[in-house]
């Protein structure tokens, strides 16, 4: 059984969806950001960083992941799922992956800050990190053009860059004339996978546990 920690954030979007698509019994722990909840000490044993997601098998002697790509590679080696064996072919996923990891998240990050959240609106910035982002959108545009996921087959290279990607008017960005990314985005959002995994932590019906009562109950769940 794995114990997931998780907000309604896109990084938590990725593993839930992971977790519906290898189909793998997992219990929800929702995570109030809004309260610290991931800042408390407890939580911190399990991931460091103090953010979500964060997983524990408890399969695997109650072994903990944090960092979203890091949980995804753990869940694809674990089932032999959505990652491809063939050393070339698992490079192109893992390079999709990291580009998502490295590229889309942080810049798209900053994006939705700086045209949401922060109190100064400062064009540079937002427009700093709006056209960044449509740079890198276009990137992957160019890649969907020639195939049909981006590493080819369907892999956890998809499900790690359309959280994201689904949220771009939330940054601001218009993309109507992306058309392969487009495509891509209709196609992975008929997939029951990724419309369960978006309800999580709130919505889905599924066994459900608060951070807090997770970290009350800390020396049964957490060491």
């Amino acid at each position: 059984m794995i114990d997931f920690y998780t907000s309604h954030t896109p990084n938590g979007y990725k593993v839930s969806i992971m977790l519906e698509e290898i189909n793998l019994p997992y219990n929800v722990i929702a995570v109030d950001l809004g309260k610290k909840e991931q800042k408390k000490s407890q939580y911190m044993k399990l991931n460091p960083n103090g953010r979500i997601p964060t997983i524990v098998d408890h399969d695997n002697d109650d072994f903990a992941v944090f960092e979203s790509g890091a949980i995804l590679i753990y869940l694809a080696e674990k089932t032999g799922q959505l990652l491809p064996d063939d050393p070339k072919q698992r490079s192109v996923a893992l390079q999709w992956l990291m580009f998502q990891m490295g590229g889309i998240g942080p810049m798209q990050g900053q994006a939705h800050v700086f045209y949401r959240y922060a109190p100064e609106k400062i064009e540079y910035a937002i427009n700093r990190y709006q056209n960044e982002t449509l740079r890198l959108y276009k990137v992957l545009d160019k890649q969907l053009k020639q195939h049909e996921y981006l590493a080819d087959d369907f892999s956890i290279a998809d499900i790690a860059t359309w959280p994201w990607v689904r949220r771009y008017r939330w940054a601001g960005i218009e993309i109507e004339k992306l058309k392969h990314l487009h495509r891509w985005m209709d196609l992975l959002a008929q997939r029951s996978a990724f419309q369960k995994g978006i309800e999580v932590p709130y919505k889905l019906e599924r066994s459900k546990m608060t951070a807090d009562k997770a970290l009350k109950m800390g020396e049964k769940i957490l060491i």
